[in-house]
């Protein structure tokens, strides 16, 4: 009989720890928490819902824990989660077990969908992250830190949601993740996705000025296979905006547009710059990126959302394209159109 274990590292999650556990009990065979010096009620939660929970020194190393938590698992195949997240569609525990026993060596990439807010809107975004591990995978790297194996990766539709993007979560861990990505840029200075996650970090704290020369280091070293590279591309496009260089971002879309005919996130991010640069600035000139604008989010609308893609943020595809134009018809006064807009806006 093939059996799966939960494998966690935690310290401090007794706001979440019971959710994400109670989500998958009945899917593993065992539960294992690694704990990292909690000072709350984690530890009792996670023993009190059956978890086996070890004791571990935090040593500034996440590769280091994740390891010394897979050392106590005893299962076949290990299911790796925060404690910011849960599986929201629980699958049947027979059916999961049996898929992986029919299925060669691999290592599992599952959707995690991360709930982040947007002007008031609690938005999604779907990152596919390596989650299932055969017994014999271990992980490297100080932060961000990525399973090490030959085995092919193969996608598994086991939707994990997280909330470990929004703000009170985010103040939490204000600091902690620049600094230990700045130690891991010492030991790796050309690695893509650290100089990638390093720009995400002072995305979300505000430091847009920052993002961007990480993100442009990123893109150096990046290579069209890396799946994050479109997430890496979009929010390239949105930081540029966001520091007012609306010429550069509008060329580097240029430059990219070949790569991501198929990416409502793509054509959403260059109508908004487009529409943020004709807000800023008057006259014909301006006014002709109006049918540009207009294109973009048309053009998210043909292609609708893309859930596959890393970094995806649902609904621009569909209705956040929608309320985009909206917008712009009501405001050139056409209101046959923008009444049709808000109704596909409103199917969130």
């Amino acid at each position: 009989m093939t059996t799966l274990a939960l494998v966690m590292i935690v310290r401090n999650e007794e706001r979440c720890i019971a959710r994400c556990l109670n989500s998958v009990k009945g899917v593993v065979d065992e539960m294992i928490v690694l704990d990292t010096g909690s000072t709350d009620e984690t530890v009792k939660i996670a023993e009190g819902l059956g978890a086996r929970v070890h004791h571990y020194v935090w040593s500034d190393d996440f590769a280091a824990a994740r390891n010394a938590a897979l050392d106590h698992s005893t299962a076949q195949w290990n299911l790796i989660l925060d404690a910011d997240e849960w599986i929201a569609e629980v699958p049947d525990k027979a059916q999961l077990s049996s898929a992986l026993a029919g299925m060669k060596p691999f290592v599992g990439q599952v959707p995690i969908v991360s709930q982040f807010d947007l002007a008031g809107q609690v938005e999604e975004s779907v990152s596919w992250i390596m989650r299932i591990l055969p017994r014999c995978v271990r992980y490297e790297g100080r932060i961000h830190e990525q399973p090490v194996s030959d085995l092919p990766a193969l996608r598994i539709e086991l939707p994990v949601q997280h909330d470990g993007y929004r703000p009170a979560a985010l103040e939490r861990k204000r600091g902690r993740n620049i600094d230990l990505l700045l130690r891991a840029l010492e030991e790796s200075p050309q690695n893509p996705y650290l100089l990638f996650q390093l720009g995400v970090s002072h995305a979300v704290y505000g430091d847009l000025v920052m993002a961007v020369l990480r993100y442009t280091q990123a893109l150096l070293f990046t290579k069209p296979e890396h799946a994050f590279r479109h997430d890496l591309v979009v929010r390239t496009i949105f930081v540029l905006k966001g520091t007012g260089q609306h010429e550069e971002a509008i060329q580097f879309a240029e430059s990219e547009m070949r790569n991501w005919e198929h990416s409502p996130d793509f054509f959403f991010a260059l109508g908004d710059v487009l529409l943020d640069w004709r807000n800023k600035n008057k006259g014909e000139k301006f006014d002709t990126l109006v049918p540009m604008i207009e294109a973009a989010w048309l053009r998210c609308i043909e292609i609708g959302d893309q859930p596959s893609l890393s970094g995806t943020v649902r609904g621009r595809g569909s209705f956040l394209a929608a309320h985009n134009l909206a917008v712009v018809y009501e405001s050139l006064g056409d209101k046959e159109k923008a009444a049709q807009y808000w109704a596909l806006a409103a199917r969130r």
